[in-house]
């Protein structure tokens, strides 16, 4: 008996999909984020729905599943929906276009343009799910080699190796986007991709233009979501931008991740989470919150192609580092730099608290001349740290503690080392230079 062909049966499957009728769902109810379908059993989890309103169509993506229905979050404005609306499955989730022709551009958080450039479908692009699998463990090379970032405080003091993933955490207005400019114009990386979420949508053409620049965004990829966007597109910008980060990372490239920031992440998250009926837990986040940030997270790092080097701004409620997304966000990550709003206010910047700030993986990046140098300056900024307020008022003895009378006796040199303009990029190696000329001035 003659068999058929292999290629037979995906054929007729492909066939028989085509030829079925198209099964649509309707609109239920819609309150708030909560929009639920009818109609609709084959719905899964991550899927787009497509629903048809008066003013056009909406996307929507599913969220839960309740017994003969799916609750769904919308991506857009939902003015115009009404009970009873047809829904149509797009047959998937999310879907994006990446490629080395995404250099130089600007996308919302589905991975569309919004730059005005050419459309994305005449590029020569891959169309893949958001979704990814994360390296194994094993298979991850070890952190060896340094990542300069233009910046004295940060290269010298909390160095970053390629791979590495680091949270700056700081409250609001103390400089964390400036910082991130900084890095964006100053790293040697290969390639940046910079995730705007949930901020001001006056920042982003600022940050672009003036920040970034056209040399910067020549080797970008901006994938923004402002803070009056969905709270699905808000989530969907940071899944997006991490995959395209992995193609890079996967075509053998060094990759710097920057997202600015994670907290707005897991606010779009709580607002998901709420939504679909989680209870609320952690000042008001729901579980989910906490199982998306490993989740998030970890798909950064080294990978037996390339690294992607991720830089997350955290923003902490009312200064305090151990707020829960601070909190779980120090914990994933393998370091975190800490910007003190004291230094702000003081003019200091980029406003650095060096000895909160830690790097876990600058021993493999750096030499033993180096760490030696580090660790003094480290121990000069603690001793000076004890003393100041003794210092201030005129109680303090000379040769009461060496480390506080070298700081004082070299602060004016540890201050110029510290400070840097936004337009003052510092290679590496000048760095490490210029600290080994204070710690011997």
């Amino acid at each position: 008996m003659s068999t058929a062909p292999c290629f037979v049966s995906p054929l007729r499957d492909r066939a028989l999909e085509a030829a079925a009728p198209l099964r649509l769902g309707t609109v239920a109810e819609l309150v708030g984020l909560h929009l639920e379908v009818r109609g609709l059993p084959g719905a899964a989890v991550g899927d787009l729905l497509e629903v048809g309103t008066t003013s056009g169509p909406l996307l929507a993506e599913v969220a839960a599943l309740r017994s003969g229905s799916a609750v769904c979050l919308p991506l857009g404005t939902t003015t115009g929906v009404r009970a009873g609306d047809l829904v149509r499955s797009t047959g998937g989730p999310l879907r994006i276009r990446i490629g080395e022709d995404l250099l130089g551009r600007v996308l919302d958080g589905l991975g569309r343009p919004v730059d005005g450039g050419l459309p994305l479908d005449v590029l020569d692009l891959t169309s893949v799910s958001t979704e990814h699998d994360t390296p194994d463990a094993l298979s991850r090379p070890r952190i060896t080699e340094p990542l300069g970032t233009g910046v004295r405080s940060l290269d010298a003091l909390v160095p970053l190796g390629r791979g590495q993933r680091i949270g700056i955490m700081a409250g609001s207005g103390v400089g964390k986007s400036s910082l991130l400019s900084m890095i964006a114009r100053g790293t040697d990386a290969a390639v940046n991709v910079i995730a705007l979420v949930g901020e001001r949508g006056r920042e982003v053409r600022e940050f672009i233009d003036g920040d970034l620049g056209p040399e910067g965004l020549a080797r970008s990829v901006v994938v923004v979501a402002t803070s009056d966007a969905p709270a699905v597109e808000r989530l969907r910008a940071a899944f997006t931008a991490t995959r395209i980060a992995e193609w890079f990372r996967d075509s053998g490239r060094d990759v710097v991740l920057m997202m600015d920031s994670l907290t707005r992440v897991a606010m779009a998250q709580r607002e998901i989470g709420l939504s679909a009926g989680e209870p609320p837990a952690t000042r008001g986040y729901p579980p989910s919150v906490f199982g998306l940030l490993p989740r998030l997270l970890e798909r950064a790092g080294t990978s037996a192609t390339g690294s992607i080097t991720g830089i997350y701004t955290v923003l902490v409620e009312g200064d305090d580092l151990q707020d829960p997304i601070g909190d779980t966000a120090r914990s994933i990550l393998d370091g975190h730099v800490v910007l003190s709003r004291d230094l702000a206010t003081a003019g200091h910047f980029p406003a650095i608290d060096v000895l909160e700030s830690i790097s876990r993986v600058h021993r493999a990046v750096t030499t033993p001349e180096q760490q030696q140098h580090a660790t003094r300056l480290r121990r000069m900024l603690a001793a000076h740290r004890s003393v100041r307020e003794l210092v201030e008022i005129g109680a303090y003895v000379a040769g009461a503690d060496a480390d506080a009378d070298a700081a004082l006796a070299r602060l004016p040199q540890i201050e110029e080392f510290l400070r840097q303009s936004m337009d003052d990029i510092t290679a590496r190696t000048d760095a490490w230079h210029q600290l080994s000329q204070v710690i011997a001035s």
